[in-house]
């Protein structure tokens, strides 16, 4: 009897071991779990601490392991393209924590001037760059600034004076940024490494020079997506005060326009092979038409053939401001706004139910609004599962892309929603799986 308890003991221990730590890759990290995925997790209880918590993505279950400290309110985070490195921005106190994924341990924080909804990790160096709109320095007059972020020695390198500077995209390299600020129809482009410390001001005083170029020519620009050499950079136009939305043809080298494509609304876009997707919403062409909905505006996706620098297709989305899209394994385009027009309550359903997501399939240019609540935040593809985690409304939804539906496991989650206490304010997956 005593053997038979024995041996029943160690094949649950064996089985929970298998759980925690296996999965369908090499282990990785100090905790030994591979497919491994972060969370940026806000808390304002005083029982429980904010972080990053690490998620086994394998099996969609967070591990018994504390979260990776990174403030009381992380959100916004960036991702090195190796993946080595993880920047996450703390909203309670405006500090960039960076994490070094390998040793899933903090490498250093640094203190900016003002929030920030924008910043790039380009390398697998230990260097990034927010854009601040806020940022004010005693004793200069100018409002904005890019941030240049030493985490290893967790500090400020050099803070270069961009007025109001909202969004920074970089190159492959890190050697050249482009900075959107609020209101207005220039692109400022920055050479980070021949900034100036502590304080540049290169863009103010006689742009242009080594450090800052200001391109005109755009309408309300707010993003861009850089492939190589080109930038394909996006006029958000009349939905935020411009007068013609379109996507931009820019050469980096030369600093040059090269085309432009005149689309409904630009605010984000996801570049695959030649075809550009654009979403946002128009103040006038913004009806829900085909749509069995209660809400009275919709967004837009565009897509756009780079080849022939036209628009050879559009579809309905659900409106409010689009800044994030995931393209799937099977084809899917996961689309993510905020300030949208939320219907129902998906904690007390009762009729149709809607939020800030939206579910684009290529093969057939349909759309699928899911039945949620919420600005979404992060979405996070993978390559080896027709999986899809959303921050949604603060939760972490796991969604089955074979289906379109939340991935329901009556063993490891049964609601289709990983348990994290607190506000998900992000997601990125620190493995390659």
């Amino acid at each position: 009897m005593n053997r038979c308890i024995l041996v029943l003991v160690i094949g649950l221990w064996a089985s929970l071991s298998f759980i925690s730590c296996g999965g369908s890759g090499t282990k990785s990290g100090s905790s030994g779990i591979p497919d491994r995925v972060l969370a940026s997790q806000g808390v304002s209880s005083t029982s429980v601490s904010g972080g990053l918590v690490l998620i086994n993505g394998f099996y969609d279950i967070i591990p018994r392991i504390p979260p990776i400290g990174a403030g009381t309110s992380p959100g916004l985070m960036a991702i090195s393209p190796s993946r080595n490195i993880v920047a996450a921005f703390d909203s309670s106190s405006n500090t960039v924590y960076a994490v070094d994924t390998t040793k899933e341990a903090g490498i250093g924080n640094v203190h900016l001037a003002g929030p920030t909804s924008s910043m790039v990790v380009p390398t697998s160096t230990q260097m990034g760059y927010a854009a601040v709109p806020a940022a004010t320095f005693q004793g200069f007059s100018f409002t904005g600034a890019v941030q240049v972020m030493n985490f290893a020695g967790s500090g400020l390198t050099t803070s270069v004076a961009v007025t109001n500077a909202r969004t920074v995209v970089s190159n492959a390299s890190g050697t050249q940024l482009l900075v959107f600020s609020n209101d207005s129809n220039s692109v400022t482009v920055l050479s980070p490494g021949a900034a100036v410390p502590p304080v540049d001001t290169s863009c103010i005083s006689n742009p242009p020079n080594a450090v800052c170029t200001i391109v005109p020519g755009f309408d309300r620009p707010v993003y861009a997506v850089i492939n190589g050499n080109t930038a394909y950079i996006l006029n958000c136009g009349p939905q935020c005060g411009g007068t013609q939305a379109s996507v931009t043809v820019f050469d980096m080298p030369s600093l040059t326009i090269t085309t432009t494509i005149p689309v409904d609304a630009a605010t984000w876009a996801l570049l695959n092979g030649s075809t550009l997707y654009v979403a946002g919403t128009s103040p006038t062409n913004n009806a829900c038409t085909g749509q069995q909905t209660a809400a009275t505006t919709c967004g837009r996706l565009d897509i756009v053939d780079l080849s022939s620098a036209t628009v050879t297709g559009s579809a309905v989305i659900t409106d409010g401001y689009h800044w994030r899209m995931d393209l799937t394994n099977n084809g899917q385009i996961f689309i993510g706004s905020y300030n949208c027009t939320n219907i129902g309550n998906v904690n007390n359903p009762s009729g149709e139910v809607r939020g800030c997501l939206s579910i684009y399939k290529t093969a057939d240019n349909s759309v699928l609004i899911p039945p949620d609540n919420g600005n979404v935040n992060g979405l996070q593809g993978f390559t080896s599962r027709y999986i899809e985690y959303v921050a949604e409304g603060g939760l972490l939804r796991v969604y089955d892309t074979t289906k379109d539906i939340l991935y329901i496991n009556e063993d490891l989650l049964p609601q289709g929603t990983i348990n994290i206490i607190g506000y998900v304010g992000d997601v990125k997956a620190i493995d390659f799986f």
